[in-house]
């Protein structure tokens, strides 16, 4: 019979090259521990102790500088490769197998409550440090977002995605990593006065 925990102790080893034994990503992983003191949080919310659950995932963040609300949905096998500065909101669901780097914010776009407000991500997605993804859409499986990229649409299943910023420009390219999401690839060019003013207006 597997064991969740060491499932995901594993799934860290066979990802990370850095990581030599069992012993050293339980120790020394903030990621993992994020996400272990995040299972117990859920719980508590899900048992309607809220305050406590806003508590508890308050101490996790002070202890590994990773911060996840405890109405956020995480699957299994979830690795928070470095962790300092990930922001996962309260409506954001993980699917299993995702890889998140740090400076990664899965936040939101609306102000409205009860409405879902922060991303879906698929199985296997990964997001490269420093990406934000912000809104109530959905990261197909196995879809991968570069380093800085700032994401406010759906990415289909299996693509790839890179935003590169130069000056006051910023060029945002989606490559599909498979022939299923051939036909979605997207190239874009802006320029504009500030790169803030292409951010709120590329919706």
């Amino acid at each position: 019979m597997s064991n969740p925990l060491f499932d995901q102790v594993d799934s860290i080893i066979a990802r990370d090259p850095a990581a030599r034994n069992r012993l050293e990503v339980i120790t020394c992983y903030p990621g993992l521990h994020a996400v272990w003191i995040h299972r117990v949080s859920h719980g508590l919310w899900n048992l309607g102790l809220k305050w406590i659950a806003r508590l508890l995932s308050m101490v996790s963040r002070w202890i590994t500088g990773i911060e996840i609300h405890p109405a956020a949905k995480i699957g299994k096998r979830v690795f928070l490769d470095h962790g300092l500065g990930i922001v996962i909101g309260e409506t954001t669901e993980i699917g299993d197998d995702c890889t998140i780097y740090q400076g990664v914010t899965l936040g939101g776009t609306s102000l409205y409550k009860g409405v879902k407000r922060h991303p879906t991500l698929g199985k296997g997605v990964v997001i490269s440090a420093g990406a934000k993804v912000l809104g109530g859409f959905t990261v197909g499986d196995g879809a991968r977002v570069g380093s800085n990229a700032v994401v406010l649409k759906e990415i289909p299943r299996e693509l790839l995605q890179l935003a590169f910023r130069h000056a006051f420009c910023i060029l945002i390219y989606q490559k599909p990593i498979t022939p299923i999401a051939r036909s979605k690839s997207i190239f874009r060019l802006m320029v504009l006065p500030q790169t803030s003013t292409i951010l709120s207006r590329w919706r």
